[in-house]
């Protein structure tokens, strides 16, 4: 998989190896502020990695319940400086909404490592109205197994930088759809979300997500708000987000190495019975 453009940078730094130093030139994950504007005006600032921009500013406004439908989306562009390049602003234009960026705009700054992001609770969540993913949905543990390989043999920009969190998108059979990086994994899941929505794909209600580190509640609420029926990380869950999904009948995995997991909620989609 191709890094995106403006995603990776070169600088120099020096090396201390068991007595030795050296110097030479290492590769960072770029992080750059990414400012979304709605109907001209702007709704927030996050930190992001630059690559698939249009897909992180649709994916944040449907996981966080301002757009439902691609077909609100008006209009949405990346805005250039005046000598042509690509600025970090992305313009949106909405329509068939009752947002109205003037009484709602947030305008919070949203660091890479944000968690909930101003949700004091579950009750946040529910009063937008999230359904269950679908209950029908099964996935083969041996599958479920082999998924962390599959993600990180394409994490492009993390193979060369070591500084990057990762969404993945898989079937039923284990096929991967749709992988997205950023130095925020709250990002790299909206990239999903974006790309989801823009290509006419939701709900994802057939599908499974696996992101790197751990899954925190904002990831669980945005992979209920793509219809994602099973959520899967590396690393643990938090509280509150086990919580979310046994309220909400998300099948929640936690752990996911070697040939071992943890099943925190709704085990049928992925345990035999």
């Amino acid at each position: 998989m191709k890094a995106p453009e403006r995603s990776i940078e070169l600088t120099q730094v020096t090396e201390w190896e068991d007595g030795s130093v050296r110097s030479l030139q290492d590769f960072l994950a770029a992080e750059e502020p990414l400012e979304i504007r709605v109907g001209g005006l702007p709704l927030t600032v996050t930190m992001r990695t630059p690559g698939h921009d249009l897909e992180l500013a649709a994916g944040f406004l449907l996981t966080e319940g301002i757009i439902l439908s691609q077909d609100q989306v008006s209009s949405l562009r990346a805005a250039t400086t005046e000598n042509g390049t690509k600025s970090n602003r992305v313009e949106i234009e909405l329509q068939g909404t009752d947002f109205d960026p003037a009484q709602l705009q947030r305008n919070f700054f949203a660091p890479s490592s944000c968690g909930v992001c101003g949700k004091a609770s579950i009750n946040a969540v529910r009063v937008r109205g999230l359904r269950q993913p679908d209950r029908e949905f099964r996935l083969d543990p041996e599958i479920l197994c082999r998924l962390p390989e599959a993600l990180r043999s394409e994490q492009a920009v993390f193979s060369r930088t070591g500084g990057l969190h990762a969404a993945a998108l898989f079937d039923a059979t284990g096929k991967l759809i749709a992988l997205r990086e950023d130095i925020g994994r709250h990002n790299a899941v909206d990239k999903i979300a974006g790309w989801a929505l823009l290509n006419g794909q939701l709900p994802l209600s057939r599908h499974v997500m696996l992101v790197s580190g751990r899954g925190g509640f904002e990831i669980a609420q945005k992979a209920l708000a793509m219809g994602v029926p099973i959520l899967a990380s590396i690393s643990a869950p938090s509280s509150l987000a086990v919580k979310l999904a046994r309220e909400l009948g998300l099948t929640l995995v936690g752990f996911l190495r070697g040939r071992r997991f943890i099943v925190y909620s709704c085990e049928f989609r992925c345990l035999p019975t």
